[in-house]
C-alpha cells in the first residue's frame, strides 16, 4: 500500500525504478509536519511519475507546504524523475556539489554540505542534520532528525539486496568510515532507499562493517594464493565470493576491485604494469 505513514512527519512512497535486483523499487520520503522536503525523486517511469506527483500534491491538499526535492546521490534509480517532478511541482532541487557535478543537465538550486541544518516549520519544527557520507557515491548525503531519532540513509544500507561499491566512483575505506559514523548516532529508525524501514539500525551498520572486512580478508587470501605473478580481479572472485551464486560474480568483481583499491592504499597489495594484482 502506498503511501505509508512510517512515523510522525514521515511518509514513504515506494516507486518502481531500474534498480539492482532483488530490489525493484526505490523509496521516496516526505519529511516534516507542515513544511515538507521530498526525498529521492527516483522513478523515470511515466505511470509511476503520475502516481508520485499525485502523492506530493495530496500532501499539499492536506495543508502542507512542499519546500524542496532532496537528492541523496546521482545514481539513476534515485534521480530518474527529478526533472519532471521539479518542473511539475515547481520545487528547487537540493543535493551535494559532487552530485550536482554528475547531473550536468539538472539544475541543482542548493548545494548542501556536511554539518548544515535544514529546519522545517511546523507545530514542532523538524530539524535535519545534513551528513555527507561518501563511499557508495562521492556526493552521497544522509539526513538525521536527532529529536526523533530518524535517519535517512539512502544507499548506505538496504533491507532488500546489498550495496555495491563500484571502483569507478566508490571508495570502500570511506564507506566503512561513514558506516561507523552512522552507527555512532544512536538512531531509532533508519529509512533506506530499498526495502522496509529499519528499527534500531546500529547493529545493522556494524554488521555491514564486519561483513565487508571479512570479505576483504577473503580477497587478500585469494590474492596471496595466486603467488608473485598476480592476476586480474576476476580471477580472485571464485575464492573470495565462494558463498555467492556464480550468476552474481560479474557484479561481485566490481566490489572486489573496490576492496583491492583499499588494500592497495593500506599497503597490502599492489598492481603491476600489466594490471595484475599481487600481495605485497
Amino acid at each position: 500500500m502506498r503511501p505509508r505513514l512510517i512515523a510522525r512527519g514521515v511518509e514513504l512512497f515506494a516507486a518502481r525504478t531500474p534498480t539492482l535486483p532483488p530490489a525493484t523499487h526505490t523509496n521516496s520520503y516526505a519529511l516534516g509536519d507542515r513544511e515538507v522536503v521530498l526525498v529521492e525523486p527516483a522513478t523515470p517511469y511515466e505511470d509511476e511519475l503520475v502516481a508520485w506527483i499525485a502523492w506530493a500534491r495530496g500532501l499539499e491538499a492536506a495543508g502542507r507546504t512542499l519546500v524542496a526535492i532532496f537528492v541523496t546521490h546521482h545514481h539513476p534509480d534515485h534521480i530518474g524523475g527529478v526533472d519532471t517532478i521539479a518542473r511539475e511541482l515547481g520545487l528547487p532541487v537540493w543535493a551535494h556539489a559532487e552530485t550536482a557535478a554528475r547531473l550536468p543537465d539538472t539544475p541543482v538550486d542548493r548545494h548542501l554540505s556536511d554539518g548544515e541544518e535544514i529546519v522545517l516549520a511546523g507545530p514542532d519544527p523538524t530539524r535535519l542534520d545534513v551528513l555527507h557520507t561518501p563511499g557508495h557515491a562521492p556526493g552521497h548525503l544522509c539526513l538525521h532528525d536527532r529529536d526523533r531519532g530518524v535517519l535517512v540513509v539512502g544507499d548506505m544500507v538496504a533491507s532488500v539486496g546489498t550495496i555495491l561499491i563500484d571502483p569507478d566512483e566508490g571508495d570502500m575505506a570511506a564507506y566503512l568510515r561513514q558506516l561507523d559514523r552512522l552507527a555512532s548516532l544512536g538512531a531509532r529508525l533508519a529509512l533506506p532507499a530499498h526495502g522496509d524501514p529499519i528499527d534500531a539500525p546500529d547493529p545493522l551498520f556494524r554488521h555491514y562493517v564486519r561483513h565487508r572486512l571479512a570479505r576483504e580478508a577473503r580477497v587478500l587470501d585469494a590474492v596471496r594464493a595466486v603467488g608473485v605473478d598476480g592476476a586480474a580481479p576476476i580471477a580472485f572472485v571464485p575464492a573470495a565470493y565462494a558463498d555467492t551464486p556464480a550468476v552474481l560474480w560479474p557484479l561481485a568483481a566490481r566490489s572486489l576491485e573496490a576492496h583491492l583499491h583499499k588494500l592497495e592504499r593500506d599497503g597490502r597489495v599492489e598492481r603491476g604494469a600489466s594490471g595484475a594484482w599481487r600481495a605485497v
